[in-house]
């Protein structure tokens, strides 16, 4: 997975940079179809917040956005939305699929 951070208006330490790839890089478990991602740190007013966007292979990209006092916290909220957004995605094409023959057949 291609990941892209950027930093608007502020220093970005490094050891934030780090666990921004770890975060993101895990969310591959919950769709492997996830290609790329594109991470924007920004400050303004003492606000900081982080914009994830996930590029999904034939599919909407994934927007989510968190936002804190500390560039941490809003990173931690962020992931833990995009993490309900691709499980609640992943749910939902399953449950769109049709039943297996091999439950059709034991259903009789």
């Amino acid at each position: 997975m291609r990941i892209q951070i950027a930093a608007r208006h502020c220093e970005l330490p490094g050891s934030v940079r780090e666990r921004t790839q770890e975060q993101i890089e895990r969310l591959n478990r919950y769709d492997p179809a996830v290609s790329a991602a594109e991470v924007v740190y920004e400050e303004i007013k003492h606000i900081k917040t982080v914009e994830v966007i996930l590029s999904i292979d034939r599919a909407d990209p994934v927007v989510a956005t968190g936002e804190g006092e500390e560039f941490r916290s809003a990173l931690d909220q962020v992931v833990n939305r995009l993490r309900r957004i691709l499980r609640r995605r992943r749910g939902q094409l399953k449950d769109h699929q049709a039943p297996r023959l091999s439950e059709e057949v034991t259903s009789d």
